[in-house]
């Protein structure tokens, strides 16, 4: 039976999506899933290394790996009216060159913030201590990002919201895309298909059984938060929407990709649907 690493964020969401596969709830034929998760950006950095055949990315990653690795069309999760917030302690200024704690160089929210706050100066950390940095004084304000964005202390309070960064590069029609999955292209053709295939079904009966599947994360301590802020967390990045990506996530994508060529992050502008893996290959070899 060949074996297969999935890597992911240890986030609510990336769990939710992933483990109806680690569950027993969906299978695949002669291979046997694993997982490992990891901070958003050490699976950034990993996938510039190529360590992972399969892996959860920031979307802002993705022109770097490109050559690589191919964007799969699920699991992806995109902010809409929300998103990472930028915090700081309540009642303090910030200065235009204030000290701010960021979750990593190549997350989607770092490229955002660099956009709109290009004379900060800034710090990279991991996500889970960006709050207490900012409570005790070691950065001026923080992006919180994941479950953060719902449990912040009272002694904080949000100086802005990325996704209103977002809306001002972008325009006001457009989701905020934050994370998703990629593939090596290395792999065989009609393996990364299944996967994929797999992959989708993973997250699409995640989503059917959501109740049964949320009770099992909570009662197996998978996740950070407790029950109705999972439930509401989950609807706000493991949503039906991430079940596979829409035309209007992909004009989402492009409008990352465009603005981050702009502001000289990346080589080219690239269009999200050409790095997707082609699903209709099978129909093409045996007709």
């Amino acid at each position: 039976m060949k074996k297969m690493t999935i890597a992911h964020s240890p986030d609510a969401d990336d769990i939710f999506m992933y483990y109806a596969v680690k569950f027993g709830w969906v299978t695949q034929n002669d291979v046997q899933f694993d997982n490992i998760a990891l901070d958003i950006e050490t699976l950034n950095v990993e996938a510039l290394k190529g360590t992972y055949d399969i892996s959860a990315i920031s979307f802002a990653l993705y022109p770097h790996i490109r050559s690589e690795y191919a964007l799969l069309r699920t699991a992806v999760s995109f902010g809409e009216g929300y998103g990472p917030k930028l915090i700081k302690r309540k009642g303090e200024r910030l200065k235009r060159r204030f000290k701010v704690a960021l979750s990593g160089r190549y997350t989607t929210n770092a490229m955002l913030f660099r956009m709109a706050y290009p004379d900060a100066r800034i710090t990279y950390m991991n996500f889970l201590d960006i709050e207490d940095a900012v409570k005790n004084g070691t950065v001026d304000a923080g992006v919180l990002i994941h479950e953060s964005i719902l449990t912040f202390g009272d002694t904080l309070e949000v100086e802005r919201e990325l996704w209103d960064i977002w809306q001002a590069f972008a325009g006001n029609e457009l989701p905020l895309p934050l994370g998703g999955m990629a593939i090596r292209r290395s792999l065989p053709l009609t393996a990364a298909i299944a996967y994929e295939r797999t992959l989708t079904d993973a997250v699409r009966i995640a989503r059917e059984r959501k109740e049964e599947l949320c009770e099992l994360l909570l009662e197996n301590n998978l996740v950070r938060i407790d029950g109705p802020t999972l439930e509401h967390y989950l609807e706000l990045y493991a949503n039906d929407d991430s079940v596979e990506l829409g035309p209007l996530q992909y004009r989402a994508i492009d409008k990352l990709y465009e603005l981050g060529f702009e502001h000289g992050f990346y080589d080219a502008p690239i269009r999200a649907e050409d790095y997707t893996i082609p699903r209709e290959y099978p129909d093409f070899r045996y007709s």
